[in-house]
């Protein structure tokens, strides 16, 4: 009871995180990464799979990282199998695929959760800055994911919960989580927010 009562206190008094730096990640190779390291750079973190409808964006992704890199522009990967379990196999074999199939360059770093109790705090972060913006409903994937949740939980949207894989953060200079994009957004969906980050 005592340690309880002290842990609440503690997490009234301690600093909230303003920004993601105060976070450390694992990277490919099982080690830890402070996010520190990425300061001043313009990240765009996404939870990705390689067995999903989506996984053609690792195309778009690259073309971004490749035309933008050398102005600070950084994409952080996570693979993630709580999707459908769209994502399996070690991070080994993830990279392998990502690189002999879309020659990916950007950082990729070890599988994650990005919901419930055993999330990346990185992600809990994430979610607690920005909710769920909304499946493009002109996108055939879309209105296939929207009528599932929906089916399930009418307010599904209300819950700021990563719905899917190539959920993506843009991050600004400063850390601080400026939008979210979910996984109908493409490419060009996104680029002149980046641009006018950089």
């Amino acid at each position: 009871m005592l340690l309880a009562t002290m842990a609440l206190l503690f997490a009234l008094v301690a600093p909230a995180k303003k920004n993601v730096y105060g976070f450390a990640v694992t990277d490919a190779d099982g080690n830890s990464v402070s996010m520190k390291q990425y300061k001043g750079k313009v990240l765009l973190i996404v939870n990705t799979a390689t067995r999903c409808g989506f996984t053609p964006q690792y195309e778009e992704l690259e073309a971004l990282y490749e035309k933008y890199r050398a102005q600070g522009f950084e994409i952080l990967d996570f693979p993630c199998n709580q999707f459908g379990e769209q994502a399996p196999g070690t991070i080994a074999e993830i990279h392998q695929f990502c690189t002999a199939n879309f020659n990916i360059q950007f950082p990729q770093f070890d599988k994650v959760d990005v919901n419930g109790p055993d999330a990346s705090p990185l992600f809990a972060f994430l979610r607690s800055q920005r909710g769920f913006a909304g499946f493009n409903l002109d996108h055939r994937l879309g209105r296939l994911l929207d009528d599932n949740f929906r089916k399930k939980d009418p307010a599904y949207d209300q819950n700021p919960d990563i719905k899917w894989n190539f959920t993506k953060f843009l991050v600004d200079r400063k850390g601080r989580v400026v939008q979210r994009f979910e996984p109908t957004a493409t490419a060009a969906d996104m680029e002149e927010a980046i641009r006018q980050l950089l």
